[in-house]
């Protein structure tokens, strides 16, 4: 009896050992009082949750370097400002303006105190007020000629200025006459981009104005006077790269600096030594050009390119006060006039733009000029018959 109860209690009370390992866990996967299945998860992270941990901290700093570098790559550079520490010398006589700026300018021909006529002179994009009109020495005694050249905001030796505009390039010109005191009248002459600033004058101090000329002038492919599909035919007609970064400084003046520094990119052919622009002529022009000595190269864009340069393209495609078929015309009494010459060879400015606002404003001389282009009033001959036009009426 006892064997026999014996053998069922080692039927009904198996040792411990012969059950599998499955079925009763061991003592050490047990788990510890207190500890609930949701806390033992907690205290193992899964791999979604690590991965979750690092990449938010990681996303935050690639946004923080990347938000970085677009605002370094999209503010411009600090102006090395003639005259201050560390920047260039002050080589040229300065007047200082009503907000505090200097403006550089050169005289020649005849004295201010014996001239008949005075003229001042607004030089283009990426040169300075001292280029060279080849006028004979001649012509300037007999027409008794007072020149007045000056460095535009930012340019060579003048002050930049980051609100640069049509109408404060207007209103430089004025200033300067008056602290050089050259009278109450003056003759403008505009070529290429320095033709805005004369839009200007003629908007905003026609009172002061003898006469005026546009050379060879500058054209907003966004004036509204413009018919649509004049203006988009005109712009179709430059290098895809110009195209692009007048689109930018027309429509986003805050990207300026970054396109026209980066590399991915062409950003504007003159720029970038593409002489596909140039017409025949120009390029004839541009030889004989660089065989004379020039002055004051080294200086053009000496305080930075973003002030001299590109704050240039950025004023000029801005959206002006006014358009151009609002003017009205300043000489009703034929006292003086105002000219346009247009090279029809030339590749940089289209002729039809030019063409339709002469015949807008009929109270405009439109002189087109076969087999020139750009440079036309490089040309002796050239610049002569603009003078005369102008202080002439020939």
């Amino acid at each position: 009896m006892v064997s026999a109860l014996q053998g069922r209690t080692l039927e009904t009370e198996p040792h411990p050992s012969n059950f599998p390992s499955v079925g009763c866990p061991r003592r050490s996967q047990l788990p510890e009082p207190g500890l609930t299945h949701s806390t033992r998860n907690r205290a193992r992270p899964t791999s979604f949750q690590l991965f979750s941990e690092m990449i938010v901290p990681v996303a935050i700093a690639l946004t923080v370097g990347l938000l970085g570098w677009a605002y370094q790559a999209l503010k411009p550079p600090p102006p090395k400002i003639c005259g201050s520490p560390g920047g260039p010398p002050v080589t040229s006589p300065r007047v200082k303006l009503s907000d505090g700026r200097h403006l550089a300018y050169r005289e020649f021909g005849v004295p201010k105190e014996e001239a008949k006529h005075k003229i001042i002179v607004v030089h283009g994009f990426g040169t300075t007020k001292d280029l060279s009109l080849p006028v004979a020495q001649e012509l300037v005694e007999e027409l008794s000629i007072y020149f007045l050249s000056f460095d535009r905001a930012g340019y060579g030796e003048s002050d930049p200025y980051p609100l640069r505009s049509v109408k404060s390039e207007a209103f430089d010109i004025q200033e300067l006459a008056d602290k050089l005191q050259i009278g109450s009248k003056f003759y403008v002459i505009g070529i290429s981009m320095g033709a805005y600033p004369v839009w200007g004058c003629l908007k905003y101090i026609p009172h002061r104005l003898s006469g005026a000329s546009l050379v060879v002038p500058f054209v907003h492919y966004w004036w509204p006077c413009v018919p649509a599909n004049l203006s988009r035919e005109s712009l179709s007609r430059l290098p895809v790269s110009d195209q692009w970064a007048f689109r930018v400084a027309h429509y986003a003046p805050w990207l300026f600096h970054w396109w026209m520094t980066q590399k991915f990119f062409p950003s504007l052919s003159m720029l970038s030594g593409n002489n596909s622009i140039f017409s025949r002529a120009d390029l004839e022009m541009m030889q004989k050009v660089s065989e004379a000595t020039s002055v004051g190269q080294e200086k053009i864009t000496q305080q930075g390119d973003h002030e001299s340069l590109f704050r240039d393209i950025l004023a000029g495609y801005a959206k002006w006060e006014f358009d151009p078929s609002d003017l009205k015309n300043p000489f009703p009494e034929n006292e003086g006039s105002v000219h346009i010459w247009q090279g029809l060879e030339d590749k940089i400015i289209p002729y039809k733009l030019n063409r339709y606002i002469a015949e807008k404003l009929p109270w405009i001389r439109y002189h087109e000029v076969p087999d020139y282009g750009h440079f036309l009033i490089f040309e002796g001959h050239r610049c002569e018959a603009v003078l005369k036009a102008l202080l002439l009426g020939e």
